[in-house]
């Protein structure tokens, strides 16, 4: 693992920069418990981790043989060929253990062409035809309008799967997995055999309704009605067996948790004892005793994975892997080895939190993940991938470190931890390459040095921002995704209105002064506007600014299109409705809806256009004087 001066064998960093550069010291009460919480790395483990290198690498070995994915064996002798097949295997040094063999191409796959987008958070995108939150289909009418618009990408939140438990989570950023989708998402009539069942969708429609988004009672009557189609159709069709039983032990894993959970509740740690562990016997006799619920939940990520192909066919779709899971969750208790007890995931204090951040996902031991062979960092990767084309990281500076919390502590008592970077990002790009999907890393706030030269030499694009990049948008990086804002920030109509600056006062995220202050900042970065210009004005602007940017791919907010004057999450907030806000506009009526349609058109020529290297000089020089009057 990536080490600095300061960093012990357990991977923690004695001391930590913030955003000023100001060095802070970790105590050592922090840094003892944090010992007893990763645990003692084996002294041993350079020698059994998996190697992970590219064709043309010497190895750290001499000779071996090797067993390929395929079966076929090759021979190494102290550096892997240039045409060394890609891929997974295992190596067998004479004498010693064996070990994974993981061989990258070292960057991720990247299209050819520049692209703009739409960042759709779905279970704002209602349709009159949904059950009161978007839905797959609805994703499917998005993808539709997003190609006649000329678009070549959409981004969604995480799709990620919570408890089917009645207290639905309602952020999609803490899940329970990593693996396996959300049927809150489905449509329900085009699930198969719902025309053989009565579903009364009225009342699921009904659902709609609602200033928010309400997913215990979206849940409580999707589920009813889709364990009626289940009850009445499930097993008619071959596909869905065949297709269960190639998904293999973490499909039966994940359904085994849900129907234990639908008993027990969310939270494993709350379980009898002897169902703690997923390979009990008390377990698998649960799973003998419940066999047609634990299939039912199979049968759901069988549906989404249906719906999902039809809803993304033809169109880049990049999906987003959040930073962790709920401690109480399926991966948690599948993976118990690997992640940490006693310590969650969070940030340290800085100007925009004097506390720090607890986001409650247990974070992975770092050489506990070497000895399980980065298995779960791969089934997250490629699962999350899967089938449509794009991944966004969430918080890529945890493949480097990340801040863990002790348990019973404040966030501002915790210590950065080490990963092994470059092997994470060489995974990356494997899988990158093979589903042939751009992958986009969210590097915002505090960045240490070397972290986006390690990305751009694996080709992971940055996320570049107008609200926190000072330089013109037309001198931001070409292997970047560039966007205006995030699910976290104010929307523009929020900011140019006074809208998010007045529920911040309300809801007490900071003081007067520095909200004040925080509204300037980023309204300096739309230049060239009057004070009293509309809010939709502001959007024309930005995205304007936006189009000028040379980055490879361009992506706009359903939100920011509409003149949304509400951000989907406030940080720090837990009177508001966060992640619950519907779009103001159905989705049949996006398409002809003035501001989006001139979004789009903005973007689609950004992209278009071929740069003037003289109206470029102008337009800086305008920009440039502008912001001086701001």
């Amino acid at each position: 693992m990536t080490r600095t001066s300061s960093t012990d064998r357990w991977g923690i960093d004695a001391t930590w920069l913030d955003a000023l550069d100001e060095e802070h010291e970790v105590a050592q009460a922090t840094i003892e418990r944090l010992r007893e919480v990763i645990g003692e790395p084996p002294e041993d483990l350079e020698h059994r981790a998996p190697i992970v290198a590219r064709p043309g690498d010497v190895l750290e070995v001499d000779e071996a043989e090797v067993t390929l994915e395929d079966g076929s064996a090759r021979h190494v002798d102290g550096e892997l060929p240039a045409d060394f097949p890609l891929g997974y295997h295992w190596l067998q040094e004479p004498g010693g253990p064996r070990r994974r063999l993981i061989v990258s191409p070292g960057r991720c796959w990247l299209p050819e062409d520049r692209a703009w987008g739409w960042a759709v958070q779905l279970y704002a995108t209602r349709s009159r035809g949904s059950w009161g939150i978007g839905d797959l289909a609805d994703l499917r009418a998005v993808r539709e309008m997003a190609a006649e618009q000329g678009a070549g990408f959409v981004l969604i939140n995480p799709l990620h799967a919570v408890a089917p438990t009645p207290q639905q989570e309602a952020s999609p950023y803490l899940p329970a997995t990593r693996r396996f989708r959300n049927p809150v998402y489905l449509r329900v009539e085009e699930v198969p055999g719902a025309d053989r069942v009565d579903l009364d969708g009225d009342a699921g429609r009904a659902l709609s309704d609602g200033e928010l988004i309400d997913r215990d009672a979206i849940w409580a009557r999707k589920r009813e009605v889709l364990r009626r189609v289940f009850d009445a159709t499930g097993r008619d069709d071959p596909a869905f067996p065949d297709w269960w039983w190639h998904q293999g032990q973490k499909l039966q894993d994940w359904a085994t948790w849900c129907a234990l959970a639908d008993v027990h509740g969310p939270d494993w740690h709350t379980w009898p004892e002897e169902l703690r562990d997923p390979r009990s016997g008390a377990v698998g006799s649960f799973v003998a005793e419940h066999e047609r619920d634990v299939a039912f939940h199979a049968w759901l990520q069988w549906c989404l994975s249906l719906q999902l192909d039809r809803a993304t066919e033809g169109m880049t779709v990049v999906q987003d892997l959040p930073i962790g899971v709920a401690g109480g969750g399926a991966d948690a208790w599948t993976w118990q080895g690997v992640l940490a007890q006693g310590a969650t995931v969070g940030a340290p204090p800085d100007e925009f939190n004097a506390q720090g951040q607890d986001w409650g996902s247990p974070p992975l031991v770092p050489w506990r993940l070497q000895e399980w062979d980065y298995e779960p960092f791969v089934e997250s990767i490629r699962a999350t991938m899967a089938g449509a084309g794009g991944l966004r990281i969430d918080h890529v500076m945890g493949l480097f470190r990340l801040w863990w919390v002790p348990s019973g502590g404040s966030a501002a008592d915790g210590a950065y931890v080490r990963y092994p970077a470059e092997d994470l990002l060489d995974i990356v790009a494997l899988e990158s390459h093979r589903a042939q999907a751009v992958v986009v890393g969210e590097d915002l706030g505090t960045v240490e040095d070397g972290v986006r030269e390690a990305m751009a030499e694996h080709g992971v694009l940055s996320y570049r921002l107008l609200w926190f990049e000072d330089d013109d948008p037309a001198e931001w990086p070409e292997e970047a995704m560039a966007a205006i804002t995030t699910h976290d920030l104010p929307t523009v109509a929020g900011l140019w209105s006074g809208a998010d600056l007045e529920e911040q006062r309300e809801r007490g995220t900071g003081s007067d002064e520095d909200l004040e202050r925080g509204r300037s900042s980023l309204l300096e970065r739309l230049p060239g506007l009057r004070r009293n210009a509309r809010p939709e004005t502001a959007v024309k602007r930005a995205h304007e600014l936006l189009a000028r940017a040379p980055s490879l791919l361009l992506s706009a907010t359903l939100d920011d299109a509409l003149a949304e004057r509400r951000r989907p999450n406030m940080p720090g907030t837990t009177d508001r409705p966060n992640w619950s806000l519907p779009l103001p506009v159905p989705v049949e009526d996006l398409p002809s809806h003035p501001l989006l349609r001139e979004v789009a058109r903005t973007l689609a020529e950004g992209v278009a256009a071929t740069t003037d290297p003289e109206e470029d000089a102008i337009g800086e020089q305008a920009g440039g004087e502008a912001r001086q009057g701001a």
